[in-house]
């Protein structure tokens, strides 16, 4: 008995000895304005400089629409999120795989949800691998108007760089301040993105009729519009993860920071999202280009700033989403290939992970169609309407009651626009990639 005893002593040693070295669940003494940051960084990045451009395929009244009912949907998902991270008393849902595993099964759970985290968390990295080289470029292009062009390639290289030696950074906790830097960006380079559209004024002959050649050609566009706005809404597949750093007691549980935390970080989603997405499609209406910044050409010094200002986001947003594939590939080396956990391992799984996502970066440069077939193929599902599966799941609502009928018709809604935005935004990859010949 006594042997016994110390086998499983010695095996809850060795777990949580493990534990202490992955990235999610290595420090738990996160405070409530971590949330904030971490989510406000999460959310707000890529997405926000299309928006514009998605409303200039979808028109005033749709866009409206689409841009309120997916802050409010997105804000609801996450509260349920953030309430089943403790759902089962005595254990704490970590990962978002977690959560799906105590609604679908060990085996199925992970199935359902790891293949869309990844996607959505390596798409992610690649779309600002892509993001952080053009904007480099442009700030570049904007205050060296004489100097030889440089190819987008090796922006990107540059910008991955940074990320080769940041990704070293253990955990979310020792990336508090790079991601908080981020979040202030984000703020400061949406701001200057409708300042300077107002500052530049209305553009002659200004056209609010969609983008479009023909019938089809605007079908397909506000399809690729949804993906637009799905995309920046991909908080929810590392809200698990961040709220897994936060202490928890009885007397205080976790969603009580994280909470907190959320609805400051929504209120900056708001004020970057809206006034970006309604001023821009007022002052340059259908011309605007698929990221306003390229649209705003002077003052040259405000537009190269806000370029640099999107840099550091994105590569404090790279380092959020690569936080939780870090934490899969660590925990897969270590507990099935049964790898020794130690510097050496993490310096080249991460090094490795940064390298293939530069390599795609640079082989697939069309971002504004990238984007529609990312958020509506993958970040809708984990945003929009799977917490709601796992929530009748998990909870089991009276059948119509209100809390059924607000979870089924979110799931209606999401799944609506995973089917249609992939479709109009694989179309526009073709047509950008015939542009740059990769079809010739």
């Amino acid at each position: 008995m006594s042997q016994n005893q110390e086998m499983s002593d010695n095996a809850l040693a060795k777990q949580k000895a493990i534990d202490d070295w992955l990235p999610i669940t290595a420090s738990r003494k996160a405070k409530w304005w971590y949330s904030a940051f971490h989510n406000l960084t999460a959310m707000v990045g890529a997405g926000v400089l299309s928006l514009p451009y998605a409303m200039s395929h979808m028109g005033w009244g749709p866009g409206i629409v689409v841009l309120i009912m997916s802050w409010v949907i997105t804000l609801y998902t996450l509260w349920q999120m953030v309430e089943m991270h403790e759902m089962i008393p005595g254990k704490r849902l970590d990962r978002y795989h977690e959560l799906g595993q105590e609604a679908f099964g060990e085996k199925m759970g992970l199935w359902i949800v790891v293949p869309q985290q990844v996607v959505v968390e390596v798409g992610t990295c690649i779309v600002y691998m892509v993001t952080g080289g053009k904007s480099l470029k442009k700030v570049h292009d904007t205050l060296c108007t004489d100097c030889k062009d440089i190819k987008t390639s090796y922006w990107i290289i540059i910008f991955a760089s940074v990320n080769f030696v940041l990704a070293q950074c253990p955990n979310f906790n020792s990336i508090s301040f790079i991601s908080l830097a981020a979040a202030a960006m984000s703020l400061t380079y949406s701001t200057i993105a409708w300042g300077a559209s107002i500052h530049k004024g209305v553009t002659p002959n200004v056209s609010y009729t969609t983008k479009s050649t023909s019938t089809s050609d605007a079908v397909f566009n506000f399809f690729s519009a949804l993906g637009d706005v799905a995309f920046a809404y991909a908080g929810h597949n590392v809200v698990l993860e961040i709220q897994a750093t936060m202490p928890s007691t009885p007397e205080n549980p976790s969603k009580k920071p994280m909470w907190k935390g959320v609805v400051v970080a929504y209120i900056g989603v708001a004020f970057c999202y809206f006034p970006v997405a309604l001023i821009g499609y007022y002052m340059f209406g259908n011309s605007v280009e698929d990221n306003i910044l390229i649209s705003l050409e002077r003052p040259a010094w405000l537009i190269a700033a806000a370029n640099l200002f999107v840099v550091v986001h994105v590569i404090g947003g790279y380092q959020i989403f690569a936080m939780p594939v870090f934490d899969m590939m660590e925990t897969y080396m270590v507990m099935k290939l049964k790898f020794t956990p130690s510097f050496g391992l993490r310096l080249i799984s991460r090094t490795t992970y940064v390298a293939l996502t530069m390599l795609i970066g640079i082989s697939i440069p069309f971002f504004g169609s990238l984007l529609g077939f990312l958020g509506g193929f993958a970040f809708a599902p984990t945003s929009f309407f799977l917490p709601c599966i796992i929530w009748l799941k998990l909870k089991k609502p009276r059948t119509f009651s209100l809390s059924w009928i607000i979870n089924w018709a979110c799931i209606i809604i999401g799944v609506l626009l995973m089917i249609v935005s992939p479709i109009g935004a694989m179309r526009n990859i073709i047509l950008s990639a015939k542009h740059y010949k990769f079809f010739s």
